[in-house]
């Protein structure tokens, strides 16, 4: 793993680095670019605008690692105002919502975490739209596919997602290759050791080419989350080989990261969807973005330089 990535994965678990980038002046400048904001009215305006310009979204609520109960609970809240402000807006068509597990309770309780995610569903599913599970570091996987397996028999267009870089990515994308199965395939984030996933910036791209042309070729809905245009541009023409029509399949990007690409596939009658966070729980969510692309690095230090 390239030690610039991997100094950031491993900052973004650690309290004492968490303070100081907390506390530098210029770190909520830096995070506007990549998170929507701090309350539900900022989820909401950002969330109208991508919509007027032609984007569908995903909602992330910030938070994860919950141990206690009182937040697990605080975020279950926080998800189904949300949802009901999406339908008042008549926003729910166009914006579902992205749930971390274990910001619902999965450490503290697997069934916990279960009856929250399920509240969310319910929540969704009344205000029209549906609900992705976040997947987190490979310890989680498979706590993480079993809830998904539970809440599908009352929620069966639970979206799920799998990670490129973890070696068995490729068994659970043809698990989960099946018709109605909503999967995004993103590379993953957090730091993994070798044992579990691919290390190399090559080998984890050929498996995301590799677990891209399962999910093509089977009759679930594939969502292809990347950024990197040969990844997009593979991407297309799998589409193409395997004769999907629009509609049966969507680009995923984050927002902030390549507003422009985002525009150009949507004007192409693309389907693209863009993963809005807010919240004030920020700080892990942008190191790993950070980890992600070295300009994200040079952007931030750029912006300390100047206006610390």
């Amino acid at each position: 793993m390239d030690p610039m990535r991997a100094a950031l994965l491993t900052a973004s678990r650690n309290r004492a680095v968490r303070k100081i980038i907390e506390n530098a002046p210029v770190s909520r400048t830096v995070v506007r670019r990549f998170v929507a904001g701090n309350a539900i009215e900022d989820a909401v305006r950002v969330t109208a605008e991508l919509v007027d310009a032609g984007l569908a979204v995903s909602l992330d609520h910030l938070g994860e690692d919950t141990t206690e109960v009182g937040h697990a609970e605080s975020t279950t809240k926080a998800y189904l105002s949300l949802l009901r402000r999406l339908n008042d807006q008549e926003l729910a068509r166009r914006a579902e919502v992205s749930v971390k597990l274990s910001a619902v309770g999965q450490a503290l309780d697997e069934s916990m975490a279960l009856d929250n995610a399920r509240s969310i569903c319910a929540a969704a599913a009344a205000a029209g739209t549906t609900v992705t599970l976040d997947m987190e570091d490979h310890t989680t996987t498979d706590s993480t596919l079993a809830i998904l397996r539970e809440l599908r028999t009352d929620f069966p267009d639970t979206g799920a997602v799998l990670q490129a870089y973890l070696r068995r990515t490729a068994g659970d994308c043809r698990d989960l290759a099946t018709a109605g199965s909503r999967v995004r395939l993103c590379k993953g984030a957090y730091r993994e050791p070798e044992s579990v996933a691919y290390q190399s910036r090559l080998d984890v791209d050929k498996s995301y080419v590799r677990c891209l042309k399962i999910l093509m070729n089977g009759p679930g809905y594939p969502m292809v989350a990347t950024h990197d245009p040969r990844l997009v541009g593979i991407a297309t023409k799998l589409i193409q080989r395997s004769a999907r029509s629009q509609g049966s399949y969507e680009f995923q990007m984050l927002y902030g990261i390549r507003p422009n690409e985002q525009l150009r596939l949507a004007a192409e009658g693309e389907t693209v969807r863009v993963y809005v966070p807010y919240g004030d729980e920020w700080y892990g969510y942008l190191m790993r973005r950070l980890a992600e692309r070295p300009a994200n690095v040079a952007f931030f230090l750029r912006s300390l330089a100047t206006k610390s």
